[in-house]
């Protein structure tokens, strides 16, 4: 589990932290002086409860726990403040507690309780999980995986934007090389590139993500957690983690790149 702190001051964001630090559930604690920065790590580091000064320079904390609310559904705001006047509002908001500081070590055990109590089952951390939106990253267990070759890591970025539909050999060349000719060499080359590609995923414990028949390749949607994949299915967290980039290295991305955007668009952003 993981708490996020959020406080100008840093002496009380320092006591906060303390404070999580020290509760039975024994979360990872992340602490920001700042929204914007809270709102940038949360894109990539989903958090159950985020604990939220009120008053703050630029973006405040009620704020923040708009767009928190907005964009990470699955975090319960608890506001803890030295202002008892923005309690109204707060709770405006939906926000799961409303603490004033000095926060009582108790009192914040109790608020933190009751907000995991009314939030849906945390869901496990996916064992494989693709990173599609902006760059493209393969992480296992929440670890970015290391290829030794480069096309390896483009031909699995290809399978996963083909969302489990299979290619055969001279695909992934025209994708992969475009105009370049599908000689004996460069088919030859092809084989070891995708003998790396089982590699890797083999020996980082990944090895069912791919499937080869027949001389068709793909990936297995079903065992892979992925934002695009989440995207389409019409996800709040993954709607808004989108910029307007995706497998931004890759030409042949610019295709499903269109139909993102254009999805996007038709939602507006998601409410």
């Amino acid at each position: 589990m993981r708490i996020l702190c959020v406080d100008d001051d840093p002496a009380e964001l320092s006591r906060t932290a303390e404070l999580c630090r020290a509760l039975r559930q024994k979360p990872e604690v992340a602490a920001f002086a700042d929204g914007t920065a809270a709102l940038a790590y949360l894109s990539g580091h989903p958090a159950r409860i985020a604990l939220l000064d009120v008053v703050m320079p630029g973006m405040d904390g009620l704020a923040l726990a708009r767009r928190i609310r907005q964009e990470h559904p699955g975090t319960a705001v608890i506001f803890l403040t030295a202002h008892a006047e923005h309690a109204a509002e707060a709770f405006r908001l939906h926000a799961a507690g409303y603490i004033l500081k000095p926060a009582d070590p108790e009192r914040l055990a109790e608020e933190v309780d009751y907000a995991l109590s009314i939030l849906p089952p945390e869901r496990s951390a996916p064992h494989i999980r693709a990173q599609t939106f902006g760059g493209f990253e393969l992480l296992i267990d929440g670890r970015p995986v290391n290829f030794p070759r480069a096309r390896a890591k483009e031909l699995l970025a290809y399978l996963i934007d083909r969302q489990g539909r299979g290619v055969t050999r001279a695909d992934i060349f025209a994708a992969l090389w475009e105009d370049e000719s599908y000689d004996r060499p460069r088919q030859k080359y092809l084989d070891v590139v995708i003998r790396s590609l089982r590699k890797t995923l083999e020996d980082c414990g990944a090895g069912e993500l791919l499937e080869l028949r027949q001389g068709v390749l793909r990936i297995r949607p079903e065992v892979l957690d992925c934002d695009l994949y989440r995207f389409f299915d019409g996800d709040v967290e993954a709607i808004n983690a989108y910029r307007g980039e995706y497998m931004s290295p890759y030409s042949w991305a610019s295709i499903t790149e269109a139909f993102v955007d254009r999805y996007s668009g038709e939602k507006g952003g998601a409410q």
